[in-house]
C-alpha cells in the first residue's frame, strides 16, 4: 500500500492487521487433514470433531470460516469441500498445500518475532538446517516446501531459454532435483544435474525417477562456498541467494559464471522486491528470509543484474515470474 489510509479505510486496515488469524484457519485445517477426509465425502461438525479428534469448542466458528473463505461448502448439516478445496488442498496428485503445511510450522512461529527481527537484524527461528536434513520427517516437508516453491516457475523457465542449443542444465541448491526433473521432462534431449547437501541424494533420485526422468538426472553433493560449482551449459540458481548476504551472493555469481560453458546462461530467480515498483507478494517473499536466515532477503533485480555484469555475463535480461519472483538471465559470450 502506498497510500495512506483514511478514516473510512478504517474496516480495510484492521482487516490487512488481523490477516494472520484467516492464514492460521486455513494452516490449521491442512495440519489437521481437514480437506483430505472430506474428500471421502461430507461430514457433520460432530462426525468431524469425533474423526479429528478436536474437543468441540469454537469448531462451528472454525468451520463456518472456512465456509466464508470458499474452501468448504455446507449442504444442511453436512459439510464438504468445495471446488478449489477438492482440486488444491486434498493431499495427492495435484497437492498445493506443501508449502503451507511447511509454514505453519516454521514460517508462522518465525513471522511472530518479526519485530526482533527488524531490531536486531538476527532470524527468528529454531533448529540447525544440517540437523534438519538428518530428520526424515522434518527433511520430508522441507523438500516438499521446495517442490511447492519450484514446479509453478518451471513452465516459465522451460521457456526462458533455446534449450536446443544446450545439453547439461544444473540446479545449484536444487533439492531433490524438481525443476530439473520438470525441464527434463519438456527438454526430451536435456540431461540434469542438482548440486545440494549430501544428505538430498537420495531423495533427488527417488524424485526424479517418479517424474520419469531418473536415468537423465545426476545428483552432486558439496557446498556452495567451499567446492566449485560443476561446469555446465546451463546453470539454475533459485531461491538461494535470497538466503545469503550481499557479499555471498556476489561470490556465487562469479563461482557461477566460471562454471558456465562458452555460449551457456545462468538463471537466477528469486524474490527481488523492486523499491521503485513496489508488490506485495515479492516483499513478504523476501520478509520470509529476513526472519527465517542469518543474512538473508530479498533484493532488487538491479541488483542481481549488476552482479551478472560484475561476474563477466555480456547480456542480462530480468522479467517477473510468478509468486513474488524474479528472472534474471546472463549469458556468457562464446
Amino acid at each position: 500500500m502506498t497510500t495512506e489510509a483514511k478514516p473510512s479505510d478504517a474496516s480495510s486496515v484492521t482487516g490487512l492487521g488481523l490477516g494472520f488469524a484467516s492464514s492460521k484457519i486455513l494452516l490449521t485445517a491442512l495440519e489437521l487433514g481437514l480437506f483430505t477426509l472430506l474428500a471421502r465425502g461430507p461430514r457433520t461438525r460432530q462426525q468431524l470433531c469425533t474423526e479429528l479428534g478436536l474437543q468441540g469448542r469454537g469448531s462451528t466458528e472454525f468451520l463456518t470460516a472456512l465456509v466464508a473463505m470458499g474452501l468448504l461448502e455446507r449442504d444442511g448439516e453436512q459439510y464438504l469441500d468445495s471446488g478449489t478445496a477438492a482440486r488444491l488442498l486434498v493431499r495427492g496428485p495435484g497437492y498445493a498445500g506443501g508449502f503451507l503445511e511447511g509454514a505453519n510450522a516454521v514460517l508462522y512461529p518465525a513471522w511472530g518475532g518479526l519485530s526482533d527481527a527488524l531490531r536486531t537484524g538476527m532470524p527468528q527461528n529454531s533448529g540447525d538446517f544440517e540437523q534438519m536434513l538428518t530428520d526424515p520427517g522434518r527433511q520430508r516437508m522441507y523438500l516438499a516446501m521446495m517442490d511447492a516453491l519450484s514446479g509453478p516457475l518451471a513452465p516459465d523457465l522451460a521457456a526462458a531459454l533455446d534449450w536446443r542449443t544446450h545439453s547439461v542444465v544444473t540446479d545449484v541448491g536444487g533439492a531433490r532435483g524438481n525443476m530439473v526433473s520438470l525441464l527434463l521432462r519438456e527438454h526430451g534431449h536435456l540431461s540434469g544435474v542438482v548440486f545440494d547437501r549430501p544428505q538430498n541424494a537420495g531423495a533427488c533420485a527417488e524424485h526424479s525417477a517418479s517424474l520419469g526422468v531418473g536415468e537423465r538426472v545426476t545428483f552432486t553433493g558439496g557446498d556452495f562456498f567451499t567446492d566449485e560449482l560443476p561446469a555446465t551449459d546451463v546453470m539454475i540458481i533459485g531461491h538461494v541467494l535470497a538466503d545469503f548476504a550481499p557479499a555471498e551472493r556476489e561470490l556465487l555469481v562469479h563461482k557461477a559464471f566460471r562454471a558456465v560453458r562458452p555460449g551457456g546462461a545462468l538463471l537466477v530467480y528469486d524474490p527481488m522486491p523492486d523499491p521503485d515498483s513496489p508488490d506485495l507478494d515479492a516483499a513478504v517473499a523476501g520478509m520470509h528470509l529476513v526472519v527465517m536466515s542469518p543474512g538473508g532477503g530479498g533484493y532488487p533485480p538491479a541488483d542481481c543484474a549488476q552482479w551478472m555484469r560484475d561476474a563477466g555475463f555480456a547480456s542480462v535480461s530480468v522479467r517477473g515470474l510468478g509468486l513474488g519472483n524474479t528472472l534474471a538471465i546472463g549469458t556468457k559470450s562464446r
